[in-house]
């Protein structure tokens, strides 16, 4: 998405969201700033969370974000999206 980011997070035992959010925010904007010339200020302060409690709820997420770019009228398609999304297992 143009304006912002979707992710499924799963946290270890002894993570904490915030610090790792902290560090997804940093290192993209350093990597914006290096690459495009971005100045700072790429990201908002903070950050929206909700936990899920169920495999069920972890797909219908999934399915939810893979729909975004759809639902915003950027794509027809999902694989048309510029912007794939993909799953990383740890």
């Amino acid at each position: 998405m143009p304006d912002h980011w979707h992710g499924l997070i799963e946290l270890g035992a002894d993570e904490d969201l915030s610090v790792l959010v902290g560090h997804i925010k940093s290192r993209s904007a350093l990597v914006l700033r290096r690459r495009c010339g971005w100045r700072p200020g790429v990201w908002q302060r903070g950050f929206h969370d909700r936990a899920l409690r169920r495999q069920d709820d972890l797909i219908d997420m999934a399915r939810y974000i893979v729909m975004n770019p759809i639902r915003a009228g950027l794509v027809r398609r999902v694989r048309d999206y510029r912007w794939d999304a993909f799953w990383r297992d740890s």
